[in-house]
Formats: structure tokens, C-alpha cells, sequence
């Protein structure tokens, strides 16, 4: 039995799903810092 859906790494802009887990990683830390010194 095949799958319908494929997790949508046709569109991902970065070649691995690894590198991808990283950067979103990082964008989230830095959003996350902004917002922190920002309220304080």
C-alpha cells in the first residue's frame, strides 16, 4: 500500500529534511528571544 501524501519535500526550499528541522529550529529560538528582551 503507497502512501497518498509525501511529507511535501518537493515543496521544501533546503535539500534535506535535517537542515530544514535546524534552520526552522534556529528561526523559532530567535523569534522567541526578540519577543522575550522585547516584553521585558
Amino acid at each position: 500500500m503507497e502512501n497518498k501524501f509525501d511529507r511535501g519535500s518537493a515543496l521544501s526550499i533546503f535539500s534535506s529534511d535535517r537542515k530544514e528541522d535546524i534552520i526552522a529550529l534556529i528561526c523559532a529560538l530567535t523569534i522567541a528571544a526578540v519577543v522575550y528582551f522585547t516584553v521585558k
